[in-house]
Parts: structure tokens; sequence; C-alpha cells
């Protein structure tokens, strides 16, 4: 391309989507104004080279699922769960500790909790959480844990093919979500079995890990295991399809959806005639010679798939599973949507080969988690190759050159990351040196919500953030005597960085006023992050409690309604997990729940739509046939 062309022109021929992501990309580049630059610089175009396959993909490659999860984490796979018919009722032989709870859950025993009034059910319900239905699950799951007991779960778990409603789970590798990445010698906040998903107990699938009675942490390692085997075992590898990167969900007008049925006859024609899954658009197997790769993903996906059974949904009834009826029961008109979204995207196999895929979803499900984008002090020097913001990046650094000869590594922030980094580099023998905005004896801090039996090793730092403070000389003051630093730990508190310097000196301020320019080998900034929703219309804002700001599981959820999950901003759009505020695993099981509950009941009442539909058009046919006609 020749660079007197400007960078309009030069998308003109893109996607959309693409386009988008090219403004995106400048955008971090160039600053917020969005005003296109005439010569965009290379590095855009070698970054969405990746993408440019999807512009080939013909729209007639699509086909149409029920449900499309975004995420694989425990969110994902916990909805997999309910989606693929296990359904959880009141076991007969349990008891609630919560009486009121209880006498409301005996009202209908014999009704699967999906189908129950959970609004009704979570009335009076207190917990550590904001969503009444991630309290309602974790306590018929693990009633009154937070007091310590370990009662058992008061639910029975049955597999029921009716209520399987076919899905796929997009995920950027196997299943576990961010837990393949975590540092692996730390310990999870939440205890072992509140980790563990429904249906399998977590200390099954760990035999002889337990730490003690009074410790029953797990590490990050343990956790991602459980979760890549729970989908094994409980055989959801069929909904599944790893390295998977989602880069456009749109919700199509319905214009657009009637131009599409036009073309194709109908969606629904394109489900059954290809099954569920992906399609590579592998008519003739001969495109940019990766021949071998499509049809191999192609077999592999129809094989997982064809067994999930696209009318399984249907009563049983041993009806015509095949030919108009099966159609009818998942097109256009089926009944679990409110319009159709278009799901673009590429999945990479050995040698980085990136094959693009298109679908149409009835209903997506975001489960992404928060963690995608790490949080930044907007300072100068913050791109500098000696500043981080991945616990990960001190893993490496210590097990390469780091170690007590070193300067020290500076640490930003007042989190549990933060203090994960400084217990890793203190265990090294790397000398730390920790910043945060915050006084030490904030209230705010969450060491002060930690029991220190359970988290003897944050409360070790909390008590060096304390004792062991860095002494600011007051402004003006010439006759104090510079104070010194301690030699494994030094805590900077109401401290704030002003910027990174090339010779590897940070340049910090404290309440005083006063300026410190410190050497440090390696800096780790860890306030925090947001969740990467490129793919969506204005990056997911609008969807947020307050729509001017980016989405943060702290300060800016996405706005659901509280029993369904389904975002206010946008029908047929979900989300669950930490895009709601529900960080722990513990808490978000309750995504799940509401998800499945909401789904099951717009089904229920789709099927009981066509069965007035068929009686009705067989009363009319009696009533031609008795007038005498033909």
């Amino acid at each position: 391309t020749s660079r007197d062309k400007s960078w309009d022109t030069l998308c003109v021929n893109f996607p959309r989507s693409l386009y988008e992501i090219g403004l995106y990309l400048q955008t971090l580049l160039f600053g917020q104004d969005g005003v296109p630059q005439k010569r965009m610089p290379a590095l855009i175009l070698a970054a969405t080279m990746p993408l440019l396959a999807e512009s080939s993909l013909p729209r007639d490659c699509a086909r149409t699922v029920p449900v499309v999860i975004i995420g694989n984490g425990p969110s994902g796979i916990c909805l997999s769960y309910l989606l693929s018919g296990y359904t959880p009722y009141l076991d007969p032989v349990a008891a609630h500790p919560n009486t009121i709870l209880f006498r409301k859950l005996q009202e209908s025993k014999q009704v699967p909790i999906t189908e129950q009034d959970l609004e009704y059910l979570c009335e009076g319900l207190e917990g550590r959480s904001g969503n009444p239905v991630a309290v309602l699950f974790d306590t018929l799951l693990h009633p009154n844990a937070d007091l310590g007991f370990e009662f058992p779960s008061l639910l029975q778990w049955r597999l029921e093919k009716k209520r399987h409603i076919p899905h796929l789970v997009l995920g950027k590798a196997t299943p576990g979500g961010a837990w393949h990445t975590m540092e692996g010698s730390m310990l999870t906040i939440s205890l072992g079995i509140w980790m563990e998903l429904p249906g399998v107990n977590y200390r099954d699938l760990t035999l002889g890990k337990r730490r003690g009675a009074s410790n029953d942490r797990a590490t990050p390692e343990e956790i991602s295991s459980y979760y890549k085997n729970y989908v094994k075992l409980m055989s959801l590898q069929k909904n599944f399809v790893d390295n998977t990167y989602v880069t456009s969900v749109q919700k199509l007008h319905r214009s657009h959806e009637n131009s599409l049925g036009n073309e194709k006859g109908t969606i629904s024609d394109q489900v059954y005639s290809v099954k569920n899954g992906f399609d590579y658009c592998n008519k003739n197997g001969t495109e940019n010679g990766q021949t071998g790769i499509r049809n191999g993903s192609m077999n592999e996906i129809r094989n997982r798939t064809e067994n999930t059974g696209m009318g399984e949904i249907e009563e049983e009834k041993g009806e015509n599973r095949g030919g108009k009826e099966v159609r009818e029961s998942f097109g256009v008109s089926q009944g679990l949507s409110q319009g159709l979204w278009e799901v673009r995207g590429y999945q990479q196999f050995q040698g980085a080969t990136n094959v693009p895929f298109s679908l149409f979803a009835e209903n997506v499900v975001l489960a992404t988690g928060a963690s995608d984008s790490p949080a930044r002090l907007v300072v100068e020097g913050e791109d500098l190759p000696y500043v981080f913001h991945n616990v990960r990046d001190l893993g490496v650094a210590v097990s390469c050159n780091l170690g007590p000869s070193s300067d020290p590594v500076l640490v930003v922030g007042a989190g549990l990351s933060a203090a994960d980094a400084v217990l890793c580099a203190l265990n090294h023998g790397v000398p730390v040196l920790h910043a945060f905005r915050k006084r030490a004896d904030d209230p705010g801090l969450i060491f002060k919500q930690l029991p220190k039996t359970l988290y003897p090793e944050y409360h070790r730092v909390y008590h060096m953030m304390c004792s062991q403070a860095y002494q600011s000389t007051p402004a003006g003051n010439t006759t104090t005597p510079s104070p010194s630093l301690f030699p494994d730990y030094t805590s900077f508190p109401e401290h704030c960085v002003l910027s990174f310097q090339p010779d590897m000196h940070c340049v910090m301020k404290g309440s005083s006023g006063v300026l410190k320019a410190l050497k440090v080998s390696m800096v780790l900034v860890l306030i925090g992050s947001y969740p990467n929703l490129f793919f969506l219309k204005e990056k997911g804002q609008y969807l947020g409690l307050d729509p001017s700001r980016p989405i943060s599981y702290k300060q800016n959820p996405i706005d659901i309604n509280p029993y369904t999950f389904e975002c206010n901003a946008e029908p047929g759009l979900f989300a669950m997990g930490p895009l709601i505020g529900d960080n722990f695993v513990r808490f978000l099981k309750g995504g799940a729940l509401g998800i499945a509950s909401c789904l099951l009941r717009r089904l229920k009442q789709m099927n009981k739509n066509r069965l007035i539909g068929e009686e009705g058009g067989r009363g009319r046919e009696g009533s031609r046939g008795a007038g005498g006609f033909v």
C-alpha cells in the first residue's frame, strides 16, 4: 500500500469490525482525540494482519446456535454444566439452617430450582456478594460457610436431556481461563472447597494435597487442573472450542435478519444443514494452502457437536426430529432469543495459523473475567522495559538474573496482587520498595478483612507495611538526616509515582510534598485490571452502570437484571462473574443459575405457545372439514 493513502481510504474495503479494531489501536497509540491520522505507521497494519482473513469469510458460511458463551473460565464452565441438562433439585434428606429459606424450598420440593421463583427464594438472604442469586446459590451449595461450617449441599443433581440447551463455549486456551496463567507458588484467597463447581467434589480430585483443617487453600495449578478435569468428568468437552479469539460481537437489526433469511431461505435452514459448531467455509478445501488444517478442525468440531443433538431440547414424546419440526425448534423464531447476534473471530492452530469463523447466536453470554487489561498509572516512562504490570514477570526475572545483590524491586499497589509480588521477591532474597497511595492503617485495605489464621502470609506483608515505613524528611528541613531504607523491605505509604526515568530511577512524591528519586532494578505496577471488551461496540462501556466510564468490576460493573443476569441495555446479552462484580468463584456460580433459569423459562414458554398453535391449527382444519372445505 502506498504511503500517501489515508487510513480512511485504506479501510474502505475492510470489514467494519476490522476497521473498528484499527481505530482502537490508533487510539492506543495517538490518544483519545479520535482524529484519523493521514499516514498510519506500519505497526497498526501489522497488528491487524492476523485478522485480515475475516474479510474473505463468505456470509453463507455462518450458522446459528442458541447460546454462545465467551470465556471458558469457571463462569463459562459452570453455565455449560447447567445448560447441558444438569438440573438442581432439593435433596429430600437435606435440611438448611435458615429455616425461612428451607420452608420456601419445601413448598416446591419436586420442582427444580431453575424453575422456581428465584426472587422469592432470595428474599431476606444476606451474604458477601451484592447479587442476590449468587448468595442464594452459595447458601444452597455451602450452607453457613461464612460461619466456618461445612454442612452438606442441599442440592441433588439430575441429568435431564429435555432441559439441554445447545451452546458453544469459546475460550482463548484450555478450559480454566486465567487460572492457567497465574503464579504457581501463590495460594488462593478462597478455600479449595469454595472453588469447586457443582457435581464434583474438589477434595476428591486433590487427594493428599490438603494442607490442614485450618488452611485448606489451593494453588492455581491445583485449581486449573480441577477445572480441566471437571469438563472431562462431566462430559462437557463437546461444548468447548479452545484457542478461540473473538474479534467482533454485533447485534443484527431486524432488516439484516430478514435479508439473511431471504438469501438462505431461513437462518434455521442454515443451522440444520451443517449442525452445531464452527464453519470454516471448507467447501473446496483449497483455500490458502490450509486444506489439512481446515478439514481437520471441521471434522473434529462436527464430531464433537453432532452428539449434542439439536433436537434434544424437545419434549421427550418421540416426536420426529428431522425436517420441519427440528428446524422450528431452533430457528430465528425459536423463542429463546431477543434478536440475533453475529459473532466473529478466529481459532489458532499449531504453527500460528489463524482460521477465521463467523456464526450467529440467539443469546450471547459474557464470561470473560476482568483481568485482560492491567490498569496503568499513565505517567512518564511507564512503557520503559523495566516497568511491568504482571506478577508473572517477576517470577521470570527471579529465575534469570534478579537476586539479593540486585537493586530493589519497586511494587506499586496495596492489593493482594501487590502483596503476592512482595512475597515472591522476599522469598528469593530480593529487596523490595513498596509504594501505595493510602495510609498504612486505612480501614479500606483488603488485609483488614482477612483472618490471620487463614492468611498469615498476607498479614506478614501488612505488618511490614505498617512497621517498616519510610520516614519522610519534612519539606525545607535541612537539619534532619536523610532516612535510610530497611535492608529487605521499605514501604512508602501515601506516595504516588510521578515518572520512571531511562536510568532506572523512579521519581515519587509523598504526602509531605518531598520528591524522591530511587534506583530500582524492576518495577511492578499492580493497581488492578479491566476487562477487554473491544469486540463490543463502545468497548462495552454502554453496558455499565455509568455508561460514561470503562467497565470495571469494582467501580463500574455491567448493569444487569439481578435475577436473569441479562444486560439492561441489551436484551439477549448476558453477563456473569467479575464483569458484574462477582470476583470470587464461590459467587460467580450464581450467574450460571440465573442465566440457565431465564433461558429454560423462555424455552418452556416457547414450547407452550407452539403446542397451543398446533392445537389451534388442528381445530381450524376440523372446522373447515365440517363445513365442506377442501
